[in-house]
């Protein structure tokens, strides 16, 4: 029974050692700005899914990746000589889509929010003019009425 303890601890010393690496060791100009997102480790500790976010356009998204597969055997040497395994579990990377799609969720969010407040803006100018009308005789024979009632 594999340890979830174990593997979660690993993907996170994982993902901090290899954010490092990209940092300092890679000098591949076609790596952009990469963000390590996670890592699943499987239960035998011999695969991890390497989740990464690359900022730019798709073209940069898919020199990075390249260059990320390429550089998987470099990063799993440099791995093995930082972490105290047996054996360095095998990386692949994809590409996590997940903040990209959090920030259009927030725009959307932005944006009803603007909607919803222009609304109610309208409605209350509507209303402040609705009251502003000057009143009918009828009202004003009634107003009168009242105070010479009193």
């Amino acid at each position: 029974m594999p340890n979830l303890y174990r593997q979660e601890r690993l993907g996170e010393l994982i993902a901090e050692e290899l954010s490092d690496l990209l940092r300092t060791r890679m000098k591949d100009p076609r790596i952009g700005f990469v963000s390590i997102t996670r890592v699943e480790v499987s239960g035998d500790l011999a695969h991890a899914k390497v989740y990464v976010s690359v900022l730019g356009s798709d073209e940069e998204r898919n020199n990075t990746m390249a260059a990320l597969k390429r550089a998987t055997g470099f990063l799993r040497h440099e791995l093995a000589g930082r972490l105290v395994l047996r054996h360095v579990p095998e990386l692949v990377f994809k590409l996590d889509l997940s903040l990209e799609k959090g920030a259009e969720v927030m725009q959307l969010i932005k944006q009803i929010e603007q909607e919803h407040a222009q609304k109610q803006q309208q409605q209350q100018t509507s209303q402040a003019s609705v009251s502003a009308q000057p009143a009918t005789e009828e009202e004003q024979n009634q107003a009168s009425d009242a105070t010479e009632a009193e």
